[in-house]
């Protein structure tokens, strides 16, 4: 059956497609809508097998991905701007480790005291740690590659 929905709840919808067994994540701004739902999943039993676990720091998110994946579980975890510059001890660490993490990057502005605008710096200062990076143009590219990059890792 078609329909139509927000970005980030088909985003949401993806993942829980690709089924992962441990998610890790800190709500911030724009990827809040993806890790709430994939919570809502995880507590109304539609992810079978997986936890979900609501850490106190977007570098816990990364550490707690970091362990589950270095177990041998299949592990997603989300953030944004800033949140990504507090993982970035952890980012490198992941990757040099070559775990199979997934992590989506709500792609913010970083400034200061605070920037809501879309825009790659956040991402950009992370390009050579040793992630592969991938960028969607459209809502249903987001989609499609978010499920690429659970076959990628």
């Amino acid at each position: 059956m078609l329909k139509q929905t927000e970005g980030s709840h088909a985003m949401a919808e993806a993942i829980a497609l690709c089924r992962p067994e441990v998610i890790c994540a800190y709500p911030i701004t724009p990827q809040t809508h993806i890790v709430e739902g994939l919570g809502e999943m995880v507590a109304a039993g539609e992810l079978k097998n997986c936890e979900f676990i609501n850490v106190e720091s977007e570098f816990a998110a990364l550490s707690v991905a970091i362990g589950a994946s270095a177990a041998g579980v299949r592990t997603y975890t989300a953030t944004a701007s800033q949140g990504l510059l507090f993982m970035a001890e952890a980012v490198y660490n992941a990757a040099g480790l070559g775990l199979p993490i997934v992590m989506t990057i709500g792609n913010r502005a970083i400034g200061a005291p605070i920037n809501i605008w879309n825009d790659h710096t956040d991402s950009m200062s992370m390009r050579d740690a040793g992630w592969i990076q991938i960028y969607a143009e459209t809502n249903q590219e987001a989609v499609d590659l978010h499920i690429q990059a659970f076959r990628l890792a």
